[in-house]
């Protein structure tokens, strides 16, 4: 902790060392020292660490009695990340690929790359992740056409009713909507827009990604006030939209899988605990029945639903419909 309260105090002096000399002032040693309160040692430490690490064209002049960059276009870049924010950065960057669908993708990058461009040119790092050790796996993103992206947005902050043309999951053709957009949310980067539908006359969630056509109208709405986003979306589980009282789901893993089910944090105001037979039961509660089922199906016959009774039938019949197929 000690360390890197200095080392933020030595990034600062060497800013400040990097000013005074660009300002053509020809500074010798003894009034940076005076200048910065330290000691005639830790001001010629500084000078050296700027020529050996930042390349610093710095140079003395005797008869000015001072010191100078023998290029005047030279200047210490003031971002001075540390080893650990260095990592920060290289983490993020891969997780950019979740946006790789929406325009936000080429935001993302130009923000990145300027926090790189103002880094200095030369940084030693002794850590993998400066090699690539970093790989991040995505699934798989649908396309969103850059015009969806930015009008949803629009209509969101503008609080106008949007038009546009809709194709739902299982249908072959296009048809019109008119939507008030309340609120964007972005599941595991996929983006879906909901709010009040003027066809269906109720509250819809829609999918970007399954959009076209779309443009804003001069229709201006308000957000009813009694709107609340976790009466329709589940956080956790999904934004299957499913408006009705959140109920208790319960779980039995196996114990083959009993370590993978324990280290996660699968809800909020989960309930878990492993039982003397190794298995591990868990229980949350959720409105999204259609997202837990998918979630429920994936881990095949290493879970058992317990509760509630609708739940588990619609395994029933899902794991019927897989079985018919083979």
């Amino acid at each position: 902790m000690a360390k890197s309260r200095e080392d933020k105090v030595k990034s600062l002096r060497l800013l400040e060392i990097d000013r005074i000399i660009r300002e053509g002032g020809y500074p010798n040693a003894p009034q940076l020292e005076k200048k910065l309160e330290v000691s005639r040692s830790t001001i010629m430490r500084d000078l050296e660490f700027l020529r050996d690490r930042y390349n610093a064209p710095l140079e003395y002049d005797a008869d000015k009695n001072g010191y100078y960059y023998t290029d005047p276009t030279f200047f210490i870049k003031s971002v001075m990340l540390s080893e650990g924010e260095l990592f920060t950065v290289s983490a993020i960057i891969p997780l950019l690929e979740q946006y790789k669908n929406t325009p936000l993708e080429a935001s993302f990058k130009s923000i990145f790359q300027k926090i790189t461009d103002m880094l200095p040119e030369e940084i030693s790092v002794n850590s993998s992740f400066a090699a690539g050790g970093i790989q991040f796996i995505s699934d798989p993103l649908p396309n969103i056409d850059n015009v969806v992206f930015n009008t949803v947005f629009k209509a969101v902050k503008l609080k106008v009713s949007m038009d546009f043309q809709y194709r739902s999951l299982g249908k072959q053709e296009y048809s019109p909507r008119r939507l008030d957009p309340y609120q964007v949310i972005c599941q595991k980067g996929n983006w879906y827009v909901i709010g009040y539908c003027h066809k269906a006359g109720t509250v819809r969630i829609y999918s970007l990604s399954r959009m076209k056509k779309i443009s804003c109208t001069k229709k201006q709405f308000k957000v009813p006030a009694d709107f609340d986003i976790k009466k329709h979306v589940d956080p956790n589980f999904g934004v299957w939209n499913n408006p009705t009282a959140p109920v208790k789901v319960e779980l039995l893993f196996s114990k083959e899988i009993s370590t993978y089910i324990l280290e996660r944090n699968w809800h909020d105001g989960q309930k878990m605990k492993q039982k003397k037979d190794g298995t591990v039961y868990l229980s949350f509660k959720s409105n999204q029945m259609q997202e837990t089922l998918f979630w429920v199906l994936h881990f095949g016959s290493a879970v058992k639903v317990l509760s509630p009774p609708e739940l588990a039938d619609r395994v029933k019949k899902e794991a019927k419909k897989i079985a018919k197929q083979y």
